[in-house]
């Protein structure tokens, strides 16, 4: 498979495409409550205006062969954990399938260690989402623990797995 799997800042362009992608209950399901369901235009307009502001660039979009299919990107801690960074990504439903996200997840990954200076990079994945562990194990993340009932989504406890991936040396 020679598809191309490539990270840019987001544009205003790509407003209508991402808010069509992101209004889909099957990703939302799988994100943090403060990305906003439905989402819309208006939703997009914000998210990329905020993109823009950023510095360093912290969230990209994905594109597949040229065109916008998702969006990935890394929460920078503070303070005494200002070396370390959570990932966050998801890919719009017409693109599932095709390893993309593993491809993202390797770039962003690449990204927060030779250009961010980061040492540890994790994620938090909520425990019906097998297929971003997967995702992530593909890319040389370990599971470091299970945060029992830790997550409260669609009225429901569910556990969250953590997964880190540490900068080689």
């Amino acid at each position: 498979m020679n598809q191309e799997v490539l990270l840019r800042p987001l544009e205003l362009s790509d407003k209508s495409v991402l808010a069509k992608l992101a209004n889909n209950k099957k990703i939302w399901d799988n994100l943090r409550d403060y990305i906003p369901f439905p989402y819309n235009d208006e939703d997009a307009d914000f998210f990329i205006n905020q993109t823009q502001q950023e510095n360093p660039q912290q969230n990209f979009a994905i594109t597949f062969n040229g065109e916008l299919c998702g969006v990935i990107g890394v929460i920078l801690q503070q303070d005494v954990y200002r070396k370390s960074a959570e990932i966050g990504y998801w890919i719009g439903e017409p693109f599932w399938g095709n390893g993309i996200a593993s491809q993202a997840v390797r770039l962003i990954t690449e990204y927060g260690f030779n250009s961010l200076d980061l040492q540890r990079i994790y994620a938090g994945i909520f425990e019906f989402n097998i297929a971003s562990m997967k995702v992530l194990e593909k890319n040389g993340f370990e599971e470091e623990g299970i945060f029992k009932n830790a997550i409260f989504k669609n009225g429901k406890l569910y556990n969250e797995h953590r997964f880190y991936r540490l900068k080689s040396i």
